[in-house]
């Protein structure tokens, strides 16, 4: 016990190390962990700069949540591109137009510089003195925290602070999530995010996973695929079938792109087991039992996939081993999403490809820094929490709810009820915009963080811990981190834990020094040289735990959707690119001016309707029309677009902003605003695709912009580039 009362033990758990098998290193922590040391920041700037001359330094993209680890170049001070990091297991050197982005979200004009208290600019000394005075008044109870994903260390000092708070209130929400994906792989294979190997496999059958545009770590899969797809490989050249109602990128780039029904993926995949059956593979009993009764014409019926197509997809499964089956948010998406995915997996199982192409992945030996993921039931949770008075205190990071939450949630008005609202942010977002105290975030050029990624690419029980750290300095003075907030929140509550580190950065060296021999550091003598090779890196590689639960054998209930209502006969099926995911970039112009890849729209949301449906409603592109649900009307342009199921329409999210910035700000319609409050029936996830809606033109029109120019638009005066097919004619399940 040290003198002023703080063992051991309790230095662990300050340091995130608390309830993990951690071996202290000999040396650099007995004067830290008595509270002698006086720590400084890390802030002194380089001496060796030469002008025009480029410095590089690893680092983490925070764009998305893959974990992507990147090197960024600096030149004079100033971070100037980012790429990737090629010693990642994760992205191998590569990034997307969304991590090559992550430049102009720090160059930003439009970011929050400066502490605002009721709209008034303030000082940070004055900022966590107003935050003092409301807890004091709060019980723990009353105190509430809603965030985005988090891990590393930023999680263990926020939930260090909850304790401190005594509350246990931690919501973590995210807009689009794969929360179906992960609670039906817990069942059906044993663990939460496997490893998808479409690099192992001779043929992938993927049920709307876009895993080439925005699907859970699309970097990692588009290095994969680039091997899927060589023929000089072992398992030679594979074969990639997409089956959803809306073409994605995904779909774009699949040898068959198959339009189903919506919400009859599972069916699908019941028949396909069938179907395998009947041609002698030997499909085990509880799989063979959940589908017998699924039989082609059944299928065929209930999906709208032709026998033709389902007999040539059941040849194709047996006939090129192992493969993979994938399920997406567009099978996910509906009240009996879960059900769907179980399906898909059984047909999986079906197949022999659990241990072959999905593999059991390991996670982090230390589970304090484990990610924190979230779901939309997080949000629901929060939600009656303040309408019914509950919370005092709020505090809200890395998340939008008041733009993003179903208008059925009524969430503004509820979070309005809330006492006293702190939101830490970039950005002066809708949530922000709402909340009585606004703490300005530095940026992921800016900042120092420790993550775990939730995917995690690599073989075996590999893992990693990857770094944050700043290229640059501050471009504000009175930016701060997250974890030197929550830091300073912390020293409010227990200063004889956390008065020894004067920043984040104190703190964080502190805490990797104390674990340096868990850490893989055991050969480094000097702390010092541990620390300049961990930053020189920014990666950790650790040895990951691997524990599997046994899986459940299940039998999908399925049905075939409910006849659609003559009030509101269209499907909508909102669409997550691979730039303003969410909505958190839109108001990024990089990725507003890169053109959507199947439209090459800019600018602007805009609704994609089949030309058979177009024709039926008098609509043309460049309509301005109403899509109408029963929960509001937004209003869009229309495009004419063949890969799309007749009896369904797809707006993209994240468009739509009421604030943001200027870039975002009345850019496009927001299609989170008239989802109808339909929940999946075992997770409770909102499912997104279960709302149905009319078209109705208004009298206007616009000439969309898009780079492939205006429709009808021709090769005149020029060599017949490309061929021409009317969009009617193009059957897109066979090759043109």
């Amino acid at each position: 016990m040290s003198e002023n009362g703080f063992n051991r033990r309790d230095f662990l758990k300050t340091l995130g190390w608390g309830g993990t098998a951690v071996a202290l290193s000999g040396c650099g922590n007995t004067s830290i962990e008595d509270g002698a040391e006086f720590v400084t920041s890390y802030s002194e700037p380089a001496d060796y700069v030469i002008p025009s001359i480029g410095v590089y330094y690893n680092s983490t993209c925070a764009q998305c949540d893959a974990g992507c680890n990147i090197t960024g170049r600096v030149r004079e001070g100033r971070v100037i591109k980012l790429e990737g990091n090629a010693a990642s297991a994760i992205n191998h050197g590569k990034t997307c137009g969304l991590g090559q982005a992550g430049v102009q979200a720090h160059y930003n004009p439009d970011r929050v510089t400066q502490p605002k208290l009721n709209g008034q600019t303030v000082t940070w000394e004055q900022a966590l003195a107003a935050i003092s005075e409301k807890l004091a008044g709060a019980s723990g109870a009353e105190v509430a925290f809603l965030t985005g994903g988090v891990s590393g260390h930023v999680r263990a000092l926020l939930d260090n602070y909850l304790a401190a708070l005594g509350s246990r209130e931690h919501f973590v929400y995210e807009a689009v999530s794969p929360a179906v994906e992960r609670a039906v792989n817990t069942k059906m294979y044993g663990t939460a995010m496997p490893r998808y190997r479409i690099d192992k496999a001779r043929a992938v059958v993927s049920f709307g996973a876009d895993f080439l545009g925005a699907w859970v770590s699309p970097v990692n899969f588009s290095q994969q695929y680039a091997k899927f797809r060589k023929g000089n490989r072992p398992e030679g050249r594979g074969v990639l079938v997409q089956i959803e109602p809306k073409m994605t990128l995904t779909g774009a780039n699949a040898d068959r792109w198959i339009a189903i029904r919506p919400g009859t993926e599972g069916i699908l995949a019941l028949g396909l087991i069938n179907a395998l059956g009947a041609a002698g593979v030997a499909v085990p009993g509880d799989a063979a039992a959940a589908a017998k009764d699924y039989t082609t014409e059944r299928v065929s019926a209930e999906t709208g996939v032709s026998a033709d197509q389902i007999g040539r997809l059941a040849t194709l499964l047996k006939e090129r081993t192992p493969s993979l089956v994938l399920a997406g948010s567009a099978a996910e998406g509906y009240a009996n999403g879960s059900q769907n995915a179980e399906a898909i997996a059984l047909l999986n199982r079906a197949l022999g490809n659990v241990g072959a192409t999905i593999e059991t992945s390991a996670s982090t030996p230390f589970p304090q820094l484990a990610p924190r993921v979230g779901n939309r039931a997080a949000l629901t949770a929060l939600n009656d929490g303040l309408a019914a008075g509950k919370y005092k205190v709020v505090f809200t990071c890395g998340t939008n709810p008041v733009y993003s939450a179903p208008a059925s949630l009524k969430f503004a008005d509820n979070y309005a009820k809330a006492g006293f609202k702190v939101a830490l942010a970039q950005y002066l977002d809708e949530t922000a915009q709402a909340a009585d105290l606004v703490l300005p975030l530095d940026s992921a050029m800016e900042a120092w963080a420790t993550s775990v990624p939730e995917y995690m690419g690599g073989e075996g029980n590999y893992t990693q811990l990857s770094v944050t750290q700043p290229l640059m300095e501050r471009l504000y003075a009175d930016t701060r981190s997250t974890g030197d907030i929550l830091l300073a929140l912390l020293k409010q509550r227990s200063p004889d834990e956390y008065s020894g580190f004067e920043d984040f950065y104190a703190y964080l060296r502190s805490a990797l020094l104390a674990n340096k021999t868990a850490l893989g550091g055991a050969g480094e003598a000097d702390d010092d040289v541990f620390w300049n090779v961990t930053l020189s890196q920014a990666i950790i590689p650790l040895q990951g735990v691997v524990s599997k639960s046994a899986p459940q054998s299940a039998a999908p209930a399925l049905s075939a959707p409910a006849a659609a209502d003559a009030s509101y006969p269209l499907r909508l099926i909102p669409s997550v690119s691979a730039s303003i995911r969410d909505g958190r970039h839109a108001n990024e112009p990089w990725l507003q001016e890169s053109p959507d890849p199947l439209t090459t729209i800019v600018w602007d949301s805009w609704v994609e309707i089949h030309p058979k449906k177009a024709a039926e409603l008098g609509i043309v592109e460049g309509d301005i029309v109403d899509v109408t649900s029963k929960s509001g009307t937004i209003q869009t342009q229309a495009y004419i677009f063949p890969g799309i199921h007749p009896d369904a329409v797809s707006m993209p999210l994240g468009y739509g902003h009421t604030a943001m910035g200027r870039y975002a700000k009345g850019t496009g319609a927001n299609v989170y605003s008239i989802l109808d409050a339909v929940y999946d029936k075992d997770t409770g996830e909102l499912a997104l695709n279960e709302t149905s809606v009319k078209i109705s033109k208004t009298d206007k029109r616009v000439i969309i912009v898009k780079e492939e120019g205006p429709a009808g638009g021709s090769q005149v005066n020029r060599a017949k580039i490309a061929v021409k097919v009317s969009a009617d004619k193009v059957d897109l399940s066979k090759e043109v």
